[in-house]
C-alpha cells in the first residue's frame, strides 16, 4: 500500500533475497484515518514495553515519506497535491502519537534529499522547510538524515534553515565522522550527531570515537545478507595508538 499507485525502480530483501518491489496500491482515505490511529496503537506499546520513547519515521522513501513527496504522492484528495496537502498524513500521525504518549517522549525522523527506495521530490526546500516549520514545538527533537545514504553527490541544501525554523533539539545524522560530528556541534549546525553504518562495522563505536581510535570501515555489500557476515563478525578494538586527543587512554579503558 502507498499514497498512490506508482511502482518504485528498486529491490527489497526477502527471505528469497532481493525481489523487485511490486506496484503498490493506492490507500483509500478512510484506510489513512486507520493507520493514524495504528501509529498511536505502536507507541503505546512501545512504552508499555519500557522504551522511553519513540521516533516516528518519516524518512528513507518508507510510508510517511512516501505521501510528503511528489514523486510518489500523486493524490487529488485532501492528502495531495500542494505541500500543506502532503504533510498532512505526517502531522496527522504525529498529533495522535503525542497525544498517546506526550510530546517530550516523541521524536521524527526525516530525509529531505535521500533518494532511498526510489523517493524524491521536485522542490524538497519548499517541501520540508514547511515539514519543520510545522514540526515545531510538536516533538522532543528533529533527527534529519542529511544528502544521500548511497554516498552518491547532492546538490547543497540549507540544513541549518530546518533547525531554525524547528526551533528545537536537532540531530544530525549519515557520512559523519569524529571530526565532522565536533564540528557540526561546535559550530551549532546539530545539537547532536547520530551514527548508524558505522555502529555496523565498530560494535564498540562509542569507546573508538572516545579515543579517537582508528574505525573499521563497514562492508556495504554484507548490509543485507540475511546472515551473521558484516553484522556479528566485526572485531571489537584490543589495543589503541596514542593519540593527541586523549592522552590516558589506560584510564580511559578503566
Amino acid at each position: 500500500m502507498a499514497p498512490s499507485a506508482v511502482k518504485p525502480n528498486a529491490q527489497a530483501f526477502t527471505q528469497k533475497g532481493f525481489e523487485p518491489i511490486p506496484t503498490p496500491r493506492a490507500l483509500d482515505t478512510d484506510e489513512i484515518r486507520g493507520i493514524v490511529r495504528q501509529y498511536a496503537g505502536a507507541a503505546q506499546n512501545a512504552m508499555a514495553a519500557g522504551f522511553d520513547g519513540v521516533e516516528v519515521h518519516a524518512a528513507n522513501g518508507y510510508l510517511i515519506d512516501q505521501f510528503l513527496r511528489d514523486r510518489t504522492n500523486k493524490r487529488t484528495d485532501q492528502y495531495g497535491g500542494s505541500i500543506e496537502n502532503r504533510t498532512r498524513f505526517l502531522l496527522e500521525v504525529m498529533d495522535a502519537v503525542t497525544s498517546a504518549v506526550g510530546p517530550e517522549r516523541v521524536g521524527v525522523r526525516i530525509s529531505p534529499q535521500n533518494t532511498q527506495n526510489d523517493i524524491d521530490d521536485s522542490d524538497p526546500k519548499a517541501l520540508f522547510d514547511q515539514v519543520a516549520r510545522s514540526l515545531a514545538g510538536k516533538a522532543a527533537y528533529l533527527h534529519i538524515v542529511e544528502g544521500d545514504t548511497s554516498g552518491k553527490p547532492m546538490p547543497d541544501f540549507d540544513y541549518l534553515a530546518l533547525k531554525r525554523l524547528f526551533g528545537g533539539l536537532v540531530i544530525a545524522n549519515n557520512n559523519f565522522d569524529r571530526t565532522r560530528a565536533d564540528t557540526a556541534i561546535a559550530e551549532g549546525h546539530a545539537d547532536m550527531i547520530a551514527f548508524g553504518k558505522p555502529f555496523i562495522s565498530n560494535p564498540d563505536l562509542v569507546i573508538r570515537l572516545f579515543l579517537c581510535a582508528r574505525l573499521a570501515v563497514a562492508n556495504r555489500e554484507t548490509f543485507y545478507g540475511g546472515g551473521t557476515e558484516g553484522y556479528t563478525d566485526y572485531q571489537v578494538l584490543r589495543a589503541a595508538e596514542p593519540d593527541a586527543c586523549y592522552q590516558d587512554h589506560a584510564r580511559a579503558w578503566g
